[in-house]
């Protein structure tokens, strides 16, 4: 029931919407339709939200996705975003927020793709990221980031040299008030720090100002 209304409240905003009612059929659905956005319940029948996210997450790792639940826990919220979530909205919702959590999205969406052709590589020490594919290397090892690790690194490197504290990043990354503990953003930057650095425990490109934020760090390596 909550699906069909959506349905109906997102095609009155003008969207095109395609319902899937459990997971097997969202994850069948999204390998033959692609979209730009998925709003994705965590309670699902055969494949649960979080398994749906991580098949979509391996197709594609940008797409915008919204995760709807009734848990509350902190440590949900953490692991839907670190499986490739975009954003986490607990039931029960209003509908304005959601529609403009979905605005956000698709903004953000857009502003990522603007910014990845406006510098599409980055290089910095013996690590290079590619944004339009997600493709990183340290060194001589290739990995993929998720579009949010992605976009955490760029946000922060664009601002290189600048305190970006947790409360911007989940603004303008997320799109989101505070609402989500800040600790999220936190589990970002270890994951980063994991990829990029050459000893995690003493960072050398994304430090930690106390009681700030963040810094990338300017370095004379960077191009």
């Amino acid at each position: 029931n909550l699906a069909v209304g959506l349905k109906f409240n997102l095609e009155q905003e003008g969207y095109q919407v395609e319902l899937a009612k459990d997971g097997r059929e969202a994850i069948e659905m999204f390998a033959q339709h692609p979209c730009d956005l998925i709003i994705l319940d965590i309670m699902l029948p055969f494949y649960d939200g979080f398994e749906v996210a991580k098949n979509v997450r391996e197709q594609d790792p940008q797409i915008p996705i919204l995760m709807l639940t009734a848990r509350t826990s902190s440590d949900d919220r953490v692991r839907g975003l670190e499986l490739g979530a975009d954003d986490y909205l607990t039931k029960p919702f209003h509908l304005k927020e959601l529609l403009l959590r979905v605005k956000g999205m698709l903004k953000r969406k857009a502003w990522y793709q603007k910014s990845s052709i406006d510098t599409p590589v980055i290089q910095f020490g013996n690590n290079k990221v590619d944004f339009n594919n997600l493709w990183a290397k340290k060194g001589r090892k290739e990995f993929r980031l998720t579009a949010h690790e992605a976009m955490v690194l760029k946000y922060l490197f664009e601002r290189r040299g600048n305190i970006v504290s947790r409360h911007e990043l989940l603004e303008n990354v997320w799109q989101i008030k505070s609402d989500i503990e800040t600790r999220t953003v936190d589990n970002f930057i270890a994951r980063l720090r994991k990829y990029f650095e050459k000893d995690p425990s003493r960072p050398e490109y994304i430090i930690s100002i106390r009681s700030a934020g963040y810094m990338f760090k300017p370095d004379k390596t960077f191009t």
